[in-house]
């Protein structure tokens, strides 16, 4: 089962689909199907976009693919919808613009590997561990600027999940997306709309707990703070519907 797939637009403008686990089955020490990827990559011109809903995989692959994509002659548009984490992260750094889903998030950790032999062979895995590291933080610092030794504490333990706000911040994304039409179509639960959903769900939980407080009171509530809540929510759903 492929985790990519190419495709083209009305405009000219090339897609790259990025989804599920990266590389479940072959790539590291598989010439065939980094080959193919790279023969489908090259195989067109013109600005590409890269739409990214992983949860990661194998590093290796994602290196590869990372250097294919600043190697691609036209630009690179890497939109993050719900989740880049892991090895998806480090294909994210290859965008010339890295957009993120206002849902959307960047997980960075350390790398990981499962290991059977003696102690050589446990020393051997470490120093790989250690070397991976290292260039998994160059792909960083080159996008973000951050000093080292701060993306290495970043993804030291379990690693360090990046909501989109926190991600622009950092530098990990370049800006928040808002998409709407095509585009989305067969992502609408990271679309604006589902956004603002969302958003009405947790104020419609919100009045749901003023009235519950209300309807069991057996004493005497200062009416200030209900106003404030309920000013709150009136002007929360106000807005969204200015905006929606």
């Amino acid at each position: 089962m492929r985790f990519w797939n190419f495709s083209n637009k009305g405009d000219g403008t090339r897609v790259l689909r990025i989804e599920g686990p990266i590389a479940e089955y072959s790539w590291w020490g598989d010439e065939v199907t980094p080959a193919a990827f790279r023969q489908e990559l090259f195989a067109g011109s013109g600005d590409i976009v890269v739409y990214i809903n992983s949860e990661g995989g194998d590093v290796f692959a994602a290196n590869d693919i990372y250097n294919m994509l600043k190697e691609y002659g036209g630009k690179v548009t890497v939109k993050i919808l719900s989740l880049a984490a892991s090895a998806a992260s480090v294909i994210a750094m290859a965008g010339d613009a890295i957009m993120i889903s206002p849902v959307g998030s960047i997980l960075i950790h350390d790398p990981m590997a499962g290991v059977f032999g003696n102690e050589s062979d446990l020393s051997e895995v470490i120093e790989l561990l250690r070397a991976v590291k290292e260039n998994i933080i160059t792909a960083y610092e080159l996008k973000t600027h951050l000093p080292r030794d701060e993306i290495s504490r970043m993804m030291a333990d379990e690693g360090t999940m990046l909501p989109a706000v926190r991600a622009v911040e950092l530098k990990f994304a370049d800006e928040i997306m808002y998409l709407e039409g095509d585009d989305m179509s067969d992502c609408a639960n990271f679309s604006r709309q589902n956004s603002i959903r969302v958003t009405n769900a947790a104020t419609q939980a919100m009045i749901s707990k003023v009235k519950a407080e209300l309807a069991q009171a057996t004493e005497f509530i200062p009416a200030e703070p209900l106003y404030q809540r309920l000013d709150l929510i009136q002007r929360t759903l106000g807005g969204r519907e200015q905006n929606g």
